[in-house]
């Protein structure tokens, strides 16, 4: 386990594309190209600004504009609305209101007085630290090989060491207006100087040159990282290997494991999702002799320590000798300790003014020999977290190896997680969706049910992996819903609901993806046709494997995790009218899905103790989109009720007795009303979407 060198940054800059942008056009491109590599910065970290003359629409005269990244944003995906401007008059006339450190906070209060054109993004309050630097073109980057310096014992000496005194150096500094003050003072005092670090955060650099400041950026944190590959070559990093590392689909199953253990016991306030990373920087560190010394001093940015709390929690798992479930008994009072940690540490710090208490369990857990976990209340923000934490680890790398890496003080650590600012930005926060956190598996995913399932559920804020027999249309379907609802929240597996082996890969992959499971949509189907003279014993099987066996074996191993997780859990069946009327000419089919129906009475009294809840949604007649209409069970049920397959969906229609055809978001609606609170006192259910067939009244 030694320090290697990685490839060199790019510069990325494209001059004929560049060429004819407006000076916030090129902000946006540099601002884009910047945010396009995590080695620079960290997702919604950094700052990028551009001082620019504008048209005042008051006056029609020019007037010199900040524009600065706005609050929340971030430079990799930020777009033109994402920059607040504001009058750069109005912003020195800020100086006059200024009275020290003790109203540092409200000076952001004023950030609104000065915007340009009604501009409605909120400035962030980092946007003093652009205003105050004398330069036309400013960017704050958070790159790992920087804030290894910055978080360094003896930052300031590396930073003369490694640039002399083209770039200087700024002592710990909250981030806000007193910070952009000694910007100011540096820069006046430094004139020659192109930038600074700032002690356990990150870089500034500045130019007068949109491009000229986005390659002396690159050229910046090139130059750090060039120093430690140097300086790092064939050394051992963190103290050196304690643990071997497990084969990759070891770490995966201990995961799949561990994962919804966790978030069982840390999901009471609300839901959590869940993410697995064991990249390589991710296994050097927990398999290091320094994995417990140098996580429990946490981190020093603040972006990462926003992300990850003030330290994560290290998962007492031998790999030299895995007793899976000896870890697993002991996790219950690893997590209790940890809370009790947080919570002594709220005690410690905080200040009469400082918001409640907030969730004391950890985000960040270290498995030695098998990686990292993250659980966040989405799966983007879970990913997110342990991004950030891989920062963390290349900062700690870096420093460790050249020096003593130094986190964030605890009170200073404190302040900022407890900052009246940051609560007032969380409060701000829209209202949660439904199934925010929830986790579900749709069976048939690929078809109209399945797929309009499963982007019903994905409205609501659910994370949903799709299983299908089909994997063609499986990932057809899952493209789709990625494309609307973002890849963070679609899995899919290829799976056979008959083969007990794909099915309990299915639910590992559920918990490793994504943290464990709530809500079980069992819809994978068959259909066939034939008088029952005609029915050979393979057919007859086979609607019974799929249908009968299939829906036993799903939900079977889901209530292993669900109860495991101990959260209660809803499973849906989607059945059939047919499992309560009889149909002719389909008696394989029809008894299956009765079956079916039985199998979810059952399981609604075993659940019942556990909060699992199980229900039955009937369809009937549902033709588009359907892929049992699509082959000969379309011919079959057109012959038996001597029509054509034209005449088939009007028959269907003129049948119920709304006269209504049943499409498969009218079935998914049933399926979410199951799914979601709105039936939290609803189990061993049956709700009919038919439009009305009085035969299939449940009696």
């Amino acid at each position: 386990m030694t320090a290697a060198p990685g490839p060199r940054l790019q510069n990325l800059w494209d001059d004929n594309r560049a060429k004819g942008m407006s000076e916030p056009e090129k902000l946006l491109y540099r601002s884009n190209l910047l945010g396009s590599d995590k080695r620079i910065t960290n997702y919604g970290g950094g700052n990028t600004s551009a001082k620019v003359t504008e048209t005042d629409p008051l006056t029609g005269q020019p007037v010199e504009v900040l524009w600065v990244k706005g609050s929340g944003g971030d430079v990799g995906s930020i777009k033109m609305d994402g920059f607040a401007t504001l009058y750069m008059d109005k912003l020195r006339a800020l100086k006059g209101v200024y009275k020290g450190v003790h109203m540092e906070d409200e000076m952001v209060g004023y950030l609104p007085h000065c915007t340009f054109n009604l501009n409605p993004r909120a400035a962030s309050i980092d946007t003093p630290l652009h205003a105050y630097v004398p330069r036309a073109h400013v960017d704050h980057m958070h790159p790992d090989a920087i804030i290894a310096i910055a978080a360094s014992k003896n930052s300031r000496e590396l930073t003369q060491r490694i640039f002399g005194d083209e770039i200087g150096w700024l002592p710990w500094k909250r981030p806000g207006y007193e910070l952009g003050l000694w910007l100011e003072k540096f820069c006046v005092e430094n004139p020659e100087a192109k930038g600074v670090v700032l002690e356990s955060h990150g870089l500034f650099t500045w130019d007068d040159d949109a491009k000229a400041c986005y390659e002396l950026t690159l050229a910046t944190i090139q130059k750090a990282m060039d120093w430690f590959a140097a300086e790092t070559a064939g050394k051992a990093v963190f103290g050196g290997a304690k643990h071997a590392a497990l084969p990759a689909d070891q770490r995966r199953a201990v995961a799949a494991r561990l994962m919804p253990a966790i978030r069982g016991m840390i999901s009471g306030l609300h839901p959590m999702v869940g993410h697995f990373d064991d990249q390589p920087a991710v296994l050097d560190f927990v398999n290091s002799v320094k994995l417990e010394p140098l996580a429990a001093l946490g981190t020093s940015c603040p972006d990462h320590f926003l992300r990850t709390k003030i330290r994560p929690l290290v998962v007492g798992f031998d790999p030299g000798n895995p007793d899976l479930d000896a870890t697993l008994a002991a996790l219950k009072g690893e997590v209790e300790a940890y809370r009790d940690g947080y919570a002594a540490y709220y005690d410690r710090c905080k200040h009469p003014d400082s918001p409640p208490l907030r969730d004391p369990n950890a985000v960040v857990y270290l498995v030695p020999g098998v990686g990292m976990i993250t659980f966040a209340k989405d799966k983007a923000t879970a990913r997110i977290s342990g991004e950030f934490y891989v920062n963390a680890i290349n900062v700690m790398r870096g420093a460790d190896t050249v020096s003593e890496y130094c986190g964030l003080p605890e009170q200073e650590a404190f302040d900022i997680e407890y900052w009246l600012l940051e609560e007032a930005k969380l409060q701000r926060m829209p209202k949660p969706k439904s199934l925010a956190g929830r986790i579900a598996l749709v069976t048939g995913g690929a078809g109209g049910i399945g797929s309009a399932t499963a982007d019903r559920m994905l409205r609501e804020g659910a994370c949903v992996l799709l299983a299908d027999i089909d994997a063609e249309a499986l990932d057809r379907t899952a493209q789709n819903l990625s494309g609307r609802h973002g890849r963070d929240v679609v899995r899919t597996v290829s799976m056979n609901v008959t083969k007990e082996e794909e099915v309990i890969a299915a639910l590992a992959h559920a918990a490793a993806e994504f943290g464990g499971i709530d809500i079980l949509v069992s819809n994978a189907g068959i259909a066939s046709s034939a008088p029952v003279e005609q029915t050979t014993l393979e057919l007859w099987n086979r609607n019974m494997d799929i249908l009968s066996t299939g829906y036993f074996l799903v939900s079977r191993e889901t209530f292993k995790v669900l109860r495991a997780q101990g959260m209660g859990g809803s499973v849906i069946f989607v059945a059939s009218k047919n499992g309560l009327a009889a149909s002719p000419n389909a008696s394989a089919y029809c008894t299956a899905k009765a079956a079916e129906i039985h199998l979810a009475r059952c399981l609604a009294l075993e659940g019942a103790e556990a909060g699992i809840r199980v229900n039955v949604v009937n369809p009937d007649a549902v033709l588009r989109g359907s892929k049992i209409w699509s082959g000969e069970w379309l011919d079959q049920r057109a012959s038996t009720y001597k029509t054509d397959k034209e005449g088939l969906e009007e028959m269907y229609r003129q049948r119920s007795m709304l006269k209504r055809s049943v499409f498969p978001e009218d079935i998914a609606e049933g399926v979410y009303f199951f799914a979601s609170d709105l039936s939290s006192k609803s189990t061993g259910n049956i709700l009919n979407v038919d439009a009305g067939n009085v035969q299939a009244f449940t009696r």
